[in-house]
């Protein structure tokens, strides 16, 4: 993983409450045995007509939010099933941040495993970066995850809270993998004494 400090970016202002894993990658496309290439298929149902072509009025494909890596939504995003391929999705499509008032907690936790940033904010200051970033033109903000702030190019700015456990994981690019890995040498001294 990559590791994960300062997300300096326009955000992408997806208003919407309750979006479910379904929405974030629907069920046809989770034939996949590889991590990447779901991108593509994020919110796809809600960025595609039937035919193919884009729905015009979908935020995703305004070209004003194209290279943002700071998605923004309302409250109890990524609620529904359990699909490790959600927080998949949103990272191969570019985002290493999701803003939300909340979060289902196994979507959260699953961001976190894969190096995703998912901030929690009070409702009122979601609502203030989504009608910011709603309004004609863009809004950029910096994350800074080592500091815990989010910071609006107007110099407004939010503090979030994160498990020290998880902040070092993200600014350190480790999994539970590479956690293991720090601890080769005992593990190895450990077989070589009980083989």
């Amino acid at each position: 993983m990559e590791p994960i400090n300062i997300v300096e970016s326009v955000i992408t202002p997806l208003d919407r409450k309750n979006v479910d894993t379904d929405q974030i990658i629907s069920k046809e496309f989770l034939k996949r045995i590889e991590r990447t290439g779901f991108g593509q298929y994020l919110f796809y149902h809600w960025r595609f007509n039937q035919d193919g072509s884009k729905v015009e009025d979908f935020v995703m494909n305004d070209p004003r939010f194209d290279g943002s890596r700071i998605l923004v939504a309302h409250d109890n995003f990524g609620c529904g099933s359990s699909r490790e391929h959600a927080p998949w999705a949103i990272q191969d499509y570019g985002f290493d941040v999701v803003i939300a008032p909340s979060f289902a907690d196994i979507f959260h936790n699953n961001c976190y495993k894969n190096g995703i940033l998912p901030i929690q904010l009070k409702e009122a200051e979601v609502e203030q970066l989504l009608e910011k970033g709603l309004a004609e033109g863009t809004y950029k903000v910096t994350v800074n995850l080592e500091e815990q702030t989010v910071k609006g190019e107007d110099g407004v700015q939010y503090q979030f809270d994160i498990d020290p456990y998880n902040k070092k994981m993200l600014l350190n690019g480790w999994d539970e993998i590479s956690i293991t890995f720090q601890y080769e040498d005992y593990i190895k001294k450990y077989e070589e004494q009980h083989a």
